[in-house]
């Protein structure tokens, strides 16, 4: 068994009832502080404690003095909820302004998403741009826009993924052990170190007895979450969201970002790009020798990254 990752600084765990969903918090840090919290958003399939290695590498200065907040997303980690056959990308957005409205009152906060939880930072801060001091977008690249044509097809898709979810069809795949799971991870992000598999392995997992009383190691995502979304949103209404982002927002990719193989011919990261242009208040940065995990590949260095970024203007309210 290889030595496992031992977080520099402990979360605490906590549970609030959001939208009748049981929405599992991690934080850290000073909780008492006045300063905006920093809320940490997780991608597709992650979990909270994704971001354990990027805020383990935060300057102490930094981390004394902000409380640091990460959920789990509905359907995701330990966050539990009503059963349900897919999910609504627009959830996520409720969700957040409610725990926003929890976690931090009447405050601004900065906003730091991963992947779909960098989608969901973006559009979050064109609808409340009030509320949102920093916006950090890491690797959430958007999606193609299907226009009208590709209406029944996007339908179809639904329709066939859900039949197959109630016949079993769309279940995740379990594990035999725990370092199975960590070798999973490692299959997915090469550059991710054998320590830290080992223990985001037991984060991204948990054991569950089997039919037969065999215990196998089950992700934590409710399979619902592979049925397609039966509408993605048109790229003029995703650069309307850009344009009403009041807030300075730095987009941080990685030198080896790549988009996912089904979207090749239909999107492109250029088409992210010009997006981008909506964007009034806009940083572009590429992190080297990284992954879309780029949170896991580099911490130390967008550790560095972020915290410039919202410690700038601090003092006169930017």
């Amino acid at each position: 068994m290889p030595r496992m990752y031992q977080p520099q600084r402990s979360s605490r765990s906590c549970f609030v009832t959001l939208r009748q969903h049981r929405y599992h918090v991690r934080t850290w840090g000073n909780a008492d502080s006045r300063l905006p919290p920093l809320v940490l958003l997780h991608g597709w399939m992650d979990v909270a404690a994704s971001y354990q290695f990027m805020v383990d590498a935060l300057t102490p200065a930094f981390f004394g003095q902000r409380l640091i907040v990460a959920p789990d997303w509905r359907g995701f980690g330990q966050t539990t909820g009503p059963a349900c056959d897919h999910y609504v990308f627009a959830d996520y957005l409720g969700d957040l302004d409610a725990l926003l409205e929890a976690q931090a009152g009447s405050r601004p906060v900065d906003l730091v998403g991963h992947s779909m939880g960098g989608n969901v930072a973006m559009m979050y801060a064109g609808v409340r741009p009030a509320r949102v001091r920093h916006v950090v977008n890491l690797e959430g690249l958007g999606v193609p826009d299907p226009g009208p044509a590709g209406a029944p097809l996007r339908y179809r898709r639904w329709l066939d993924d859900i039949r197959a979810l109630r016949g079993g069809r769309r279940a995740l795949r379990d594990y035999g052990s725990v370092d199975a799971v960590a070798a999973r991870l490692r299959k997915t992000n090469p550059r991710l170190p054998a320590d830290k598999a080992a223990w985001l392995a037991r984060q991204w997992a948990a054991p569950r007895p089997g039919a037969d009383g065999v215990q196998r190691w089950h992700i934590l995502g409710d399979a619902a979450h592979r049925v397609v979304s039966a509408r993605l949103s048109p790229a003029a209404e995703m650069q309307a969201l850009y344009a009403s982002i009041t807030a300075p927002v730095m987009v941080v990719e990685a030198a080896d970002s790549e988009l996912p193989e089904g979207w090749r011919g239909r999107y492109s990261l250029a088409e992210f790009h010009e997006r981008l242009q909506s964007v009034p208040r806009l940083q572009q940065r590429v992190l080297p020798d990284c992954g879309h995990m780029l949170h896991h590949d580099q911490p130390e260095a967008l550790a560095r990254l972020i915290e410039a970024f919202v410690n700038r203007g601090a003092g006169n309210g930017d």
